[in-house]
């Protein structure tokens, strides 16, 4: 093995020093650079030493003149650029062997969660296979920490894992979100494609970004219900209004053939404006009948719609968790909700 733990290394691309931390295989290792962990081929990081001293020198030293403490100029203050923040991440480390018949295969994959922002938090994490909860963890995770979760067998990849995460700053902050959610799954096609593109780029991770930049709290306005009631509002018990509300539906189908026969005279804007209007009525009447869950049916297509209800979801204070998984009914194009009151 050419390197060791505790081994000074040159990171050859960035040409910055760091160390090694941890023999992954005998074809990478994991290095620490400024404070920030990853992992590294061997044939991307090398020893400082063997660079100083290869080195040629293109002009000799020149001789400086002896200089007296009160000839040496003042230094003006350089300011130093803060570590690099790019966003809470998941990665996925493969571990190679070497199968029957010679060829590398991917083995499993290590599972890191990875924070590059200032911040630091709290977070749940679960991980499943067809709706079935294989792995669950609650922890922390420090500004620029590496925090290793568990490994996935290649072979489980077939099972469709599904993750979601739930995080929520250390120190909460006024004007931040209470908590954010983000819940995804990895498809084997889609997996299979990127360990190859890993393979010809020489990449040594796979990554998901989870949020760039935690969340805003989402402000409401409150109601001075005394001044609508002098103006002539009637003012009802909210207690009551389940009893005066039409009746909520478990499943809803967002295709737009289901909500206007003019449909093909429409924008695209139009089309989407309209369906997430629907989206956002059954989504009320499904909150007021204190529903435990809700499936949306959007269709795959080109995905817009369901990113945009995704979207919504994730600020939504009464969504415990949500899913897009494969269902023998609707395939991928749907998305089922759960709900916490």
């Amino acid at each position: 093995m050419k390197y060791q733990v505790g081994d000074k290394i040159l990171v050859l691309h960035s040409n910055e020093e760091g160390e090694v931390i941890d023999i992954i295989n005998d074809k990478m290792v994991m290095i620490e650079v400024r404070g920030v962990k990853f992992p590294a081929y061997m044939d991307q990081i090398d020893f400082p030493y063997y660079k100083r001293f290869t080195e040629k020198k293109l002009f000799p030293e020149k001789k400086v003149p002896k200089q007296y403490i009160d000839q040496v100029p003042k230094e003006k203050r350089v300011q130093v650029n803060a570590k690099e923040t790019d966003g809470v991440w998941l990665t996925l480390i493969p571990k190679f062997s070497m199968d029957e018949f010679g060829d590398e295969v991917v083995e499993l994959f290590k599972l890191h969660l990875i924070n590059r922002t200032l911040a630091a938090y709290s977070f749940e994490y679960k991980q499943g296979f067809f709706s079935e909860e294989n792995f669950s963890l609650k922890n922390e995770i420090n500004s620029f920490q590496d925090f290793y979760l568990h490994d996935i067998q290649f072979a489980e990849l077939n099972d469709h894992p599904s993750f979601s995460f739930i995080f929520s700053l250390l120190k909460p902050e006024k004007n931040k979100a209470d908590h954010y959610e983000y819940d995804f799954k990895l498809k084997p096609k889609q997996v299979f494609q990127q360990v190859e593109e890993m393979k010809q780029k020489n990449a040594p991770t796979i990554n998901y970004l989870l949020f760039e930049k935690y969340p805003d709290q989402i402000k409401s306005e409150s109601l001075d219900l005394g001044r609508l009631t002098a103006k002539g509002y009637k003012i009802y018990d909210a207690s009551k209004i389940k009893n005066n509300l039409p009746p909520a539906r478990s499943v809803i189908d967002l295709h737009m053939e289901k909500l206007s026969d003019n449909w093909k005279s429409m924008s695209n804007l139009e089309i989407l404006s309209m369906q997430l209007s629907e989206f956002e009525k059954w989504y009320e009447l499904a909150i007021a009948h204190y529903q435990p869950s809700l499936i949306v049916i959007h269709g795959v297509g080109s995905g817009r719609l369901r990113d945009e209800i995704h979207e919504l979801l994730k600020t939504r204070k009464e969504v415990k968790t949500f899913i897009n998984q494969y269902d023998p009914r609707f395939g991928y194009g749907a998305t089922e909700i759960f709900f916490q009151y």
